[in-house]
């Protein structure tokens, strides 16, 4: 039993059982000893899981063509912040660092990473070094101060912790409770107003028996968001649903996932601060709460798609239409844009905050916002 393992039992002994949002907070982000604060965190090939910008630096360059439009949309001003949160190995800033510093955009762009682990706070400084006047750090949003320009994030809100709930005579949420056996389920009733107000909202009609997750960490953090943001847009790229695709009876257990060592199991009372645990975004409840705090959804569509509508080819032949390597770097690219790669598994919405509405190439090819 490690230190972690301990320290949630002793919560429980002092506190009785705990919600499963709380547990799932501590098995990530408990100081020192949580998955993703924890020295031995692992992305990539290497670790646990990889992400798109593992898979090939184009995905950093799109994000960079993206971040050149909006730029362009909003006047191309001389000052203008991209804030990545939650950067992991630091692989995307520096691609898309690398494809902008040619651009027009470069001069006028300050790029802020937000890092919660120190410790992999300094494995990015040391990747993207040759960029670090033009990078800075923080640990939480608030430390940013007022910006104009782009706040994105990659497989982020997948990480937020979430309530776990089931329909029995009525709405039952998870609790964790700890005895001879380990760690282990408690079903009582809800910790919160919220949950109800959620349940009213999405998951009226889901049926008896039905398990499934609720995520209301969203939309704390999209307020943080518009506290900062004065003017500009949220690229969020995650791998989630629509509200009727997530609470469709195919998913009556929910989507709770953990990873370990690239291999996926559903018990997240193993491996405890060695794993990952990740539930699917519900992408109707980013569109309704971002629309409740007046920033405008201006698209929504399939990972692959957008990438495909932003001009992918485009980006290919200027990276490496020259290259004797050109059929393995497209092969490679496919990846992030196949059905059975990312393609279709990872969604992007964009919210944006200002009088206009702008238009997006990327949404130009199919906009699915009607469908949320």
């Amino acid at each position: 039993m490690n230190l972690l393992e301990l320290k949630i039992i002793e919560k429980i002994k002092d506190q009785g059982p705990i919600t499963f949002e709380n547990f799932m907070d501590m098995a990530l982000y408990y100081p020192s000893l949580g998955y993703y604060t924890s020295p031995e965190t692992r992305i990539g090939r290497k670790g646990d899981f990889y992400t798109s910008p593992h898979l090939h630096p184009a995905f950093g360059a799109m994000i960079g063509k993206q971040l050149e439009e909006m730029w362009k949309i909003m006047g191309s001003p001389s000052d203008f912040t991209a804030v990545e949160i939650g950067a992991g190995a630091g692989y995307l800033c520096g691609d898309v660092l690398v494809y902008l510093k040619n651009k027009k955009i470069f001069n006028s762009l300050k790029y802020i990473v937000v890092e919660l682990n120190p410790l992999m706070m300094e494995v990015q400084k040391k990747l993207i070094s040759g960029f670090s006047d033009k990078v800075r750090w923080v640990s939480q949003l608030k430390d940013i101060g007022f910006l104009r320009g782009c706040i994105f994030s990659n497989e982020l809100l997948d990480a937020f912790p979430v309530h776990v709930v089931e329909m029995d005579t009525g709405l039952k949420e998870i609790f964790v409770g700890f005895g001879p056996e380990g760690f282990k389920d408690i079903y009582q009733s809800v910790s919160s107003l919220k949950l109800i107000n959620y349940f009213n909202v999405y998951l009226a009609n889901i049926p008896k028996g039905c398990r499934t997750e609720i995520n209301l960490r969203i939309k704390d953090w999209l307020k943080d968001i518009d506290e900062i943001l004065s003017e500009g847009f949220i690229l969020t790229i995650d791998y989630g649903y629509t509200a009727s695709e997530y609470y469709d009876e195919e998913r009556s257990r929910g989507t709770l996932l953990c990873y370990h060592k690239h291999r996926t199991n559903e018990n997240p009372y193993k491996n405890i601060g060695q794993q990952d645990i990740t539930a699917h975004v519900n992408f109707s409840s980013l569109k309704k709460w971002g629309d409740e705090l007046g920033l405008k959804t201006i698209g929504y569509c399939a990972q692959g798609t957008f990438l495909i509508a932003l001009g992918l080819d485009e980006v290919i032949t200027e990276l490496y239409g020259e290259s004797p390597d050109y059929e393995n770097e497209v092969r490679r690219i496919k990846g992030l844009i196949m059905p059975q790669g990312m393609g279709e598994s990872h969604n992007v919405m964009i919210h944006y905050k200002g009088k206009e509405s702008p238009e997006l190439r990327g949404f130009s090819l199919r906009n699915q916002i009607r469908h949320l």
